[in-house]
């Protein structure tokens, strides 16, 4: 059996689609265009890179980007007194403070200094605490992505047997409030969790988001599963040269899907959905704040 794999590119391409036509009606009915502010701390190479994809991204769809640029002497003070004024800006819909932050800003601090609706990262304690406890909250992007990848798979997820590895605030611990809100039987398994294999071959769905190259292997996976790997690690690869590295995830892809029956590759899985969920949490915080009906399919 070799499984199906689920093609990240092409699905991100049909939900920012769908963001860019309900985009458009929003424009036409109300007069409203969403607007979404990154701030930019420093000059991180990678970073740069993503804001300026998210940027790019933002215009294709319709909506307003609103890009700052600081520079990496930024004192605390000055980014929560832009942080402030972005708050209080009804162009702004969504605010996105661009991690990691140089070392002299407290990234908690700063995280939630932004209003909780327009945190479109979902990091807001706020935010936290409400997705915990099934209320209407603002959904972290990458685990997002996952969610509708794997509705997308398996229609209805209630009752499934769902094995998250890793326990980060960013990515497992909200994948695994989401799964329990559609009805998963889940487990949260992490580097002490005993007899992991044993654990993760009982899963219906497996979502691995650990940050250890290729960690799960085939041998961890139930036959017909469903493998989400949220991992990007680089890794040396001498048959490509000397000096040369590849893009691997937490899942061994090769040995997995010999038995999953679905599985996301690295690259082109789940990364290009966390900046397609990005600018469906900016369209759904833009309908919230105006008091109108949330955006169809594009919500947890």
């Amino acid at each position: 059996m070799t499984a199906r794999i689920i093609d990240g590119k092409a699905f991100a391409a049909k939900v920012r689609g769908q963001v860019a036509g309900q985009v458009t009606r929003l424009s036409e009915d109300h007069g409203l265009t969403p607007g979404l502010a990154v701030v930019l701390v420093g000059e991180d190479p990678a970073s740069e890179v993503y804001v300026r994809n998210k940027g790019k991204q933002t215009v294709e769809c319709g909506m307003a980007s609103f890009e700052h640029k600081l520079d990496a002497r930024t004192s605390e003070a000055e980014l929560l007194a832009l942080i402030a004024q972005l708050n209080a800006d009804p162009a702004v819909h969504g605010i996105l403070v661009q991690l990691p932050l140089p070392d002299h800003l407290n990234e908690d601090l700063v995280i939630n200094a932004i209003a909780p609706e327009k945190d479109v990262d979902g990091f807001h304690i706020s935010n936290v605490g409400l997705l915990a406890t099934g209320q209407k909250a603002m959904v972290p992007c990458t685990p997002l992505g996952c969610l509708m990848m794997l509705r997308e798979a398996h229609g209805n997820l209630s009752g499934l047997n769902a094995v998250v590895v890793g326990r980060s605030n960013i990515v497992g611990k909200p994948m695994a409030q989401l799964l329990l809100r559609d009805s998963c039987t889940v487990t949260l398994a992490h580097s002490r969790t005993r007899d992991i294999e044993a654990l993760c071959r009982q899963a219906d769905i497996l979502v691995a988001a650990v940050g250890r190259p290729q960690m799960v292997t085939g041998d961890w996976v139930k036959p017909g599963a469903t493998v989400i790997d949220v991992g990007i690690n680089r890794i040396d690869a001498p048959e490509k040269g000397e000096g040369k590295t590849r893009l691997v995830g937490d899942v061994d892809f090769a040995s997995a899907a010999a038995v999953a029956g679905a599985i996301t590759p690295v690259p082109g899985g789940v990364g290009p959905m966390t900046i397609a969920c990005l600018l469906a949490n900016t369209l759904t915080a833009c309908c919230r704040s105006h008091g109108l009906p949330e955006p169809d399919g594009l919500t947890a």
